[in-house]
């Protein structure tokens, strides 16, 4: 990753969702570092247990299912998995922010947007005026390209894409040092996207904070990150900075098979090559490494023992075809 400070660093992050007839190890061992100012992408298919790492950041895993079995989230040097749920409410909505997935419903449909957004303003701001705080909200709305009149309307008089702005607006209200945005993006056409992710980026740069990234979508990390993660069922198989992903030679089989699926101006090929099979089950993982039932590389190493990250610099990568480099390094 980049050589800054980092204000997000997780250590060997395990999560599992507990039922009585099953386990699902949704995140296994993750290692991540956000850097102060940059944007980390984090991608891979559903499924692969990134939303569960955000939520994992903020402490808000299903009470009844969700556990964290092991590892640190330090952010800005406190492990928050140590902290009391008291303590976590200072950091959450105003240290660290999250935009969900579906603005839909993520807002409630009987207040009005304004009503919403004061909610998160005076609940972090317990000395302010009704006055101040309106003119926070009037603030943010116009910071989000919307005009401040519209403060006093309902969810279901705006657009998909407008929604959307509410949502971030809500989630920058108390200029938060980290901003997750899980999937921005994913129900808006692809006009007011390229608006949303400009004005994402727009008010990263003002703001000065940090973001984690959360897309299937490399367009998307492309223009929008430093540094990008590639996931798969609960694992980092590859991570570095956006130039050791995009122009880097050595590749993940998975990351390979990912940019495959991508359509390709210069090519003329008459259909996509997607990657065979389907991501496995998380409550039956494969006893070596977990593409190795997908990957056309498979060596009978790959079904035998799970392998071992390689790093390269600022490029880290989680593969046994790797692994003679890393034994010719180590001579």
């Amino acid at each position: 990753m980049s050589d800054n400070v980092p204000i997000l660093n997780i250590k060997d992050l395990k999560v599992v969702y507990k039922t009585d007839l099953d386990t699902v190890e949704a995140v296994n061992d993750i290692s991540l570092t956000i850097g102060k100012g940059k944007t980390l992408g984090l991608v891979g298919e559903t499924g692969a247990g990134k939303t569960t790492t955000a939520l994992s950041i903020l402490r808000l895993l299903p009470a009844a299912t969700g556990r964290i079995l092991n590892g640190e989230v330090e952010f800005d040097g406190e492990n928050l998995l140590e902290l009391s749920e008291h303590q976590m409410q200072a950091y959450r909505g105003n240290r660290i922010s999250m935009v969900f997935q579906d603005p839909m419903t993520s807002l409630n449909p009987v207040l009005t947007v304004g009503e919403q957004i004061a909610e998160a303003v005076s609940l972090h701001n317990d000395g302010l005026s009704k006055e101040a705080v309106d003119h926070r909200v009037e603030e943010v709305l116009q910071m989000v390209g919307i005009l401040p009149e519209r403060k006093v309307d309902y969810p279901h008089q705006f657009s998909g894409g407008m929604k959307q702005r509410v949502v971030i607006a809500m989630a920058l209200c108390c200029e938060p040092d980290l901003l997750i945005a899980d999937e921005p993006t994913t129900a808006l056409d692809v006009t007011i996207q390229a608006q949303v992710l400009a004005m994402m980026r727009e008010l990263r740069e003002r703001l000065g904070m940090s973001m984690l990234m959360i897309t299937h979508d490399l367009g998307i990390v492309a223009q929008t990150c430093d540094d990008v993660a590639i996931m798969y069922a609960g694992e980092i198989l590859e991570a570095g900075t956006a130039e050791d992903i995009f122009t880097g030679e050595d590749h993940h089989p998975y990351t390979v098979g990912l940019f495959n699926s991508i359509p390709n101006l210069d090519s003329r090929a008459a259909r996509l090559k997607p990657i065979p099979g389907l991501v496995p089950d998380p409550t039956d993982l494969p006893k070596g490494c977990v593409f190795s039932p997908r990957c056309e590389h498979c060596m009978d190493i790959c079904r035998e023992r799970r392998p071992e990250t390689l790093r390269l610099g600022t490029h880290s990568l989680r593969c046994h075809l790797f692994t003679d480099r890393k034994e010719e390094e180590a001579k």
